[in-house]
């Protein structure tokens, strides 16, 4: 293997027949990529990704119930933002985005991203290429200005200096997947989360159990968003992590995303975290 590899995606499992069970209606899949042949991808990288393009979202979309989604920029392509930005030109109502920016992104540019459909600048601190937590000095005002947030991908060690750096430059930050925390037990780490979802200022997924520590049932996922749900439902965000890059070896099937997604959420949190947070979130300007 040479420095410019990284290993080949799973593709997801294709739907074979319709679900028994779909996601409520107006459903808003808050955390999803999308690639197109040809697109350069960076050297370094985590992983070499299956070409899986909008319309292939939309077909899955339909065939699970979402009705919305949120385009977030993949670390393979860095801050080359090209294959996000033609998706949301072409799709304004259904799609919002997320892109990946450098410190240095000009008003102006803000502005353009803006009128496209971008809500907000991820930072990753778990994948080759992007920026770092740094850039946040330079971004945040041109992020506050516009009522944009801030998403992170990081791990429960980091849980804390994210709470205290959206409370120092006033922002409202999203931490991805639970923040890949263990959930056999969650333990401290859930306090953490829970303390940092007090603040006001953060929310989380709910998404991608299957790459979080758990028992084969996921009995500790189902714990754990109990628990949220009860004091915290309204900083909750539900994601498919469509298309699951990133699984080498196994690959869940949507039935069994949708289905686990259904049984852990109370019924009378579900409409808030499937529709109104991410509404709230996203298309409120």
């Amino acid at each position: 293997m040479t420095k410019d590899d990284a290993p080949l995606c799973l593709k997801p499992i294709t739907l074979t027949s319709p679900l028994r069970r779909r996601l409520p209606e107006g459903t808003v899949d808050t955390h999803f990529h999308v690639f197109k042949q040809g697109a350069p991808l960076n050297t370094p990288r985590s992983y070499t990704p299956q070409i899986l393009t909008i319309a292939d979202w939309q077909a899955y979309a339909h065939a699970v119930g979402i009705s919305r989604g949120v385009l977030v920029q993949p670390s393979v392509y860095g801050t080359d933002n090209a294959v996000l930005l033609e998706a949301l030109s072409a799709h304004p109502d259904q799609l919002r985005g997320i892109v990946v920016i450098p410190a240095e992104t000009s008003k102006a540019e803000f502005q353009s991203l803006d009128a496209l459909g971008v809500r907000g600048v991820r930072i990753n601190l778990r994948n080759k290429a992007g920026i770092g937590l740094d850039a946040l000095t330079t971004l945040a005002p041109k992020i506050r200005a516009l009522d944009w947030h801030v998403q992170f991908q990081i791990g429960p060690e980091a849980i804390a200096t994210v709470a205290e750096l959206v409370e120092t430059h006033a922002l409202t930050g999203v931490i991805d997947h639970l923040a890949f925390m263990a959930l056999d037990p969650a333990g401290a780490d859930l306090l953490q989360l829970q303390h940092a979802l007090d603040s006001g200022r953060i929310l989380v997924k709910i998404s991608a159990p299957y790459r979080l520590r758990d028992t084969d049932n996921h009995d500790g996922y189902r714990a754990v968003i109990a628990r949220l749900a009860a004091n915290h439902a309204d900083r909750l965000l539900w994601a498919s992590d469509w298309p699951h890059t990133e699984l080498f070896d196994t690959m869940p099937s949507e039935a069994e995303i949708v289905d686990l997604s259904l049984a852990a959420l109370p019924a009378d949190t579900q409409d808030r975290v499937f529709r109104r947070n991410p509404h709230q979130l996203y298309w409120s300007h």
